[in-house]
This record gives C-alpha cells, sequence and structure tokens, in this order.
C-alpha cells in the first residue's frame, strides 16, 4: 500500500478530522465533556532528556487520539491533554489518566496515596509503555503500595472491556516504532522483549480501575498513526482499545 493510500484508509477508519477549531487547553475552564489528563512524574533514573519521560509520545499521540475518539464515539473530547501531577488537584477533574513510561518514574508515598484516592473517587488509569522485566518490577512495587489489597492480575479475554464497545482480542502486539524492522522479504516486523501482556487492577466492587499494558506501547500506535511505516493494524486496533478504554471509565 503506498503512502497516500495508507494515511486515507487510516483516516478512512478511525482519525478524520473534525471540522472547527480545538477546544482551548484550559483546565480551570473546560470546553469539553472530557479531558484527558496525562500524567506528570519525577524520573528515577536521573536521566535527562530533551523531553521528560511522561512526555513521550506527545503531542502527536494526543492530536490524533482525540480525533479519533470524537469521530467513532461522538463523546465531546478536548483536542489535547491536560497535564497533572499526584499532588495536583486538577487531577480529580479527569476521569482518564494516561500513564507512559512508568518504568522510568519515582513516586513517593504521598503521591501513591494520592493515586489511591484518585482510583477510589472514579477515576480509571492507564498505564502503557513499559518493557522488559526491570520496568515489570517497578511498575508492581508501586501498584502494590498504592493498592495493597488490590494485586495486579491478568486481564480475561471475557471482560467486559474487550466488548464495551469493539469486539477485541488481545493476539495482536502493538510496539512502538522503535522496536520495529524490515525483515529480509521486506515486510515490516516487530521486535519486543517479550510476549504482550494484558493486565489490570480492580476496586473492590470489581470495577477496573487501571488498565495495565506491558511490553507494548499504544502511544506510538496513535502518534505514528500517519506514518506509513507503522504497521495499519496494530494502528487500528490501538484506537480501538482506546476508545474501549475511555466508554469503560465514562460508564463504569
Amino acid at each position: 500500500m503506498n503512502k497516500y493510500l495508507r494515511c486515507a484508509t487510516i483516516w478512512a477508519i478511525a482519525l478524520a478530522i473534525v471540522p472547527g477549531p480545538l477546544p482551548a487547553k484550559d483546565p480551570a475552564n473546560p470546553t469539553a465533556e472530557l479531558h484527558l489528563g496525562r500524567l506528570v512524574f519525577s524520573s528515577g533514573d536521573g536521566a535527562r532528556m530533551w523531553r521528560p519521560w511522561w512526555a513521550i509520545d506527545y503531542p502527536d499521540a494526543e492530536y490524533h487520539l482525540t480525533r479519533g475518539l470524537r469521530r467513532l464515539t461522538g463523546v465531546d473530547v478536548a483536542g489535547d491533554s491536560v497535564h497533572v501531577s499526584l499532588m495536583d488537584d486538577a487531577l480529580f477533574d479527569h476521569p482518564w489518566l494516561f500513564v507512559q513510561q512508568i518504568g522510568r518514574s519515582s513516586f513517593n508515598t504521598a503521591e501513591l496515596e494520592r493515586l489511591r484516592e484518585y482510583v477510589r473517587r472514579g477515576g480509571f488509569v492507564l498505564i502503557d509503555d513499559f518493557h522488559g522485566e526491570y520496568e515489570w518490577r517497578v511498575m508492581s512495587r508501586f501498584m502494590q503500595q498504592a493498592f495493597p489489597d488490590w494485586p495486579v492480575q491478568r486481564l480475561p479475554e471475557e471482560h467486559a472491556l474487550m466488548d464495551v464497545f469493539f469486539a477485541l482480542d488481545q493476539r495482536t502486539q502493538i510496539p512502538g516504532r522503535r522496536h520495529l524492522y524490515r525483515a529480509g522479504d521486506g515486510s515490516i516486523q516487530a521486535q519486543l522483549r517479550g510476549p504482550a501482556q494484558w493486565h489490570g487492577i480492580y476496586d473492590d466492587a470489581g470495577r477496573l480501575v487501571v488498565a495495565i499494558n506491558f511490553n507494548m506501547d499504544m502511544g506510538d500506535a496513535w502518534e505514528h498513526a500517519d506514518d506509513p511505516v507503522y504497521p495499519l493494524p496494530m494502528t487500528a486496533l490501538a484506537y480501538r482499545f482506546a476508545v474501549n478504554y475511555v466508554v469503560y471509565a465514562m460508564t463504569h
């Protein structure tokens, strides 16, 4: 599929731009029914980058994702995410919180208590883009501290999340752009550190409050939705999962 036909196909499936100006990004004066939250955190490894770890894939991931959500669901979603820390009172204004690169994060006790309060008030957290055993241990340690009575569990195929809007399965791994390579036959393949694993944390009422995408990078799939190198099936699946995550959070 050539570059231009592929881009047209993607937009036709999920990413058609809604006409008109984007809502203003001002959390004090919301202009839409839903303003997605992106979690700001300190880095635990001391690394310095041209952008912080929490902002990986921003702003292109949100640029594409918000338009896909509007197109596919009719939800009045703002055209950009709002960046909030766990100690920011604005956290509670955003029922859907996106966390990338948790394997690079550092949280103190007070922040983890606020995370627990956030989900107890009805918030939904999506953890994405972390890979390998070390980053899994980092995530597990913070989640155990935040939710000592709620273990991380495998997400079953029959969970309501998998059918709340789109009917989904867990067989396709969604890689980052950096994980792609061109095989000898010319096809685009992905090489990650391990198989995709879909996990979650449930509250006492059985509501999924934290969704955990391990060895996956949905943020990259959204960010590179118009990149002809990124595989179309993976982009399409990443959008369908995003829609289900948002619809589940807004209806449970």
